[in-house]
């Protein structure tokens, strides 16, 4: 027996019908209509006004019709475009009976432009006296008031296109991110760095430690690799004399999802000579004050408690206005542990780890055991922003070694709302160290770890030609916008998040 239709294909059958019947009539898709104003302008500049204070001159919107009230021979419009919404009022004395009677049989969702002039309500609400309306472009589907599984949150991941038309809160997001990017870049231009653009595709993967994704160039015949980070091409520019540069860059790491991870997402990559991991800290302290006053008006944000479905769910607040506390990593997991460990003794922490149920080799030495249980039980517990210093040389192989203690790095993480934000490190400038520490990492790699470094031959000898005194930090830009749109996922802060099949992609 077959299976019944559904509400939405019974939906965009009568709708295809109507598109047949305005094809079979002459209609074609006319791109020739203007927009003169936005919904949010006109608001903006009349909403206070007395009815016969309003200017007499046509004016012309355009937008996707989200309600539609026929009364006879008066109907209601209301109209959504990218600002905002306004309401038309269209006459069927004014648009004649033809074009009155074509009107409503248009649906909601479809794209229509309208002139006329601004008039109020008896109610006192903003209205186009609609004389000429058209319709632009037909919707075949409806709208996502119409739409089944709009709330449900995959959906409107999966659909962000009917999330962006049906929530406002969505489209605010998405502006609050826009409005940070540009932010960064004013910012970071004002202090003198410049902005460059490196390749995407890598002979060589390197940067960070993480597992790359692999392509394969046929023309070159060679396996190349999408960019786990540009901090070897941004080096390469400061050793050339670019001394302040900086990259907003989309990198691709092939990791698990979760709410914090997204294979592709973007960083914020600077570097800067003749300074050290702790002038980076000082420029973060400014910098992240200044972007949530411009992108929030103030240095408070909301830090949500629950889980990414649970909207309404009320969480903490934070302040980003500085100063942020400073503790190096043995100091981090000495508080959170109350100081019952020795953090010395490496069977002592490996047997934390093992009723903490965290997965350590045998045999790892005590500094990295410090760093599994400061990743897996304190980071989660660093609210308010947090810079953690000097971790272990052998997870830092690109940081110069701390002066006094050879196994610790000049390194620094951020943390807030109990997630990183950025890594920065003194970086090492010694060429022979740099590639002692690439031979260890390519014997991890040979020995299975996916996320081991390659060896760079390339950076190598661009080191040999000297690379200042220099500190670099990336920032991950999508967990900034995280914390400024008060996120619980990155999927949020993301148009279009990577996401596993759909058991239904109808």
């Amino acid at each position: 027996m077959a299976e019944a239709p559904s509400r939405e294909a019974e939906l965009r059958a009568v709708r295809g019908g109507k598109l047949a019947e305005l094809r079979a009539a002459g209609w074609a898709w006319p791109n020739d209509f203007r927009p003169t104003h936005r919904a949010a302008e006109l608001h903006a500049a009349h909403d206070a006004a007395a009815a016969e204070a309003l200017p007499a001159a046509e004016l012309a919107v355009a937008g996707r019709m989200m309600l539609k009230r026929v009364q006879g021979k008066t109907s209601f419009i209301q109209l959504q475009d990218e600002s905002g919404r306004i309401q038309l009022m269209a006459l069927r004395e004014a648009l004649g009976d033809a074009a009155y009677a074509e009107f409503k049989h248009w649906d909601l969702g479809d794209i229509v432009g309208a002139r006329g002039a601004l008039m109020k309500t008896r109610t006192g609400e903003l209205t186009v006296r609609v004389r000429e309306l058209r319709l632009l472009a037909k919707a075949l589907r409806p709208p996502p008031e119409k739409f089944h599984g709009l709330h449900d949150v995959e959906t409107r991941y999966r659909r962000r296109h009917l999330d962006l038309l049906a929530n406002e809160r969505s489209r605010t997001l998405f502006r609050r991110r826009s409005r940070l990017l540009a932010e960064l870049r004013r910012l970071l231009d004002g202090r003198g760095f410049l902005e460059v653009e490196t390749p995407l595709l890598h002979p060589v993967a390197g940067g960070a430690k993480a597992r790359p994704f692999a392509t394969r160039h046929e023309a070159l015949h060679r396996t190349l690799y999408l960019r786990v980070a540009p901090e070897l091409y941004l080096k390469r520019l400061v050793v050339g004399g670019f001394e302040r540069v900086f990259e907003l860059n989309r990198s691709f790491r092939n990791e698990g999802l979760s709410a914090q991870h997204n294979p592709e997402f973007t960083m914020l990559e600077l570097y800067q000579a003749h300074a050290d991991y702790r002038d980076l800290m000082r420029l973060l302290e400014e910098l992240l004050p200044e972007l949530a006053r411009a992108v929030l008006g103030g240095t408070r944000v909301s830090v949500p408690a629950a889980a990414e479905d649970e909207e309404d769910e009320e969480g903490a607040e934070i302040d980003l206005g500085g100063p942020f506390e400073r503790l190096t990593l043995r100091e981090a997991v000495q508080r959170h542990f109350d100081g019952e460990l020795d953090l010395d003794d490496a069977a002592a922490l490996a047997a934390k780890c093992a009723a903490l149920e965290i997965d350590a080799p045998d045999g790892e030495s005590a500094a990295l055991l410090q760093l599994r249980l400061f990743e897996h039980a304190v980071e989660p517990t660093l609210l308010r922003p947090t810079f953690v210093t000097e971790y272990p040389v052998d997870a830092s192989p690109l940081a110069r070694r701390c002066d006094g203690d050879p196994e610790r790095a000049e390194r620094f993480e951020l943390f807030a709302a109990g997630r990183e934000l950025a890594n920065g490190f003194s970086e090492l400038n010694d060429p022979e160290d740099q590639a002692e520490r690439f031979r260890r990492q390519a014997g991890l790699r040979a020995g299975g770890d996916p996320e081991a470094m390659h060896y760079d031959e390339e950076y190598v000898r661009a080191l040999e030609h000297g690379l200042p005194p220099t500190a670099g930090v990336g920032v991950g830009v999508d967990r900034l916008a995280m914390l400024l749109c008060g996120a619980r996922s990155i999927r949020e802060v993301l148009l279009f998040p990577q996401l596993r099949a759909a058991a239904d992609e109808a």
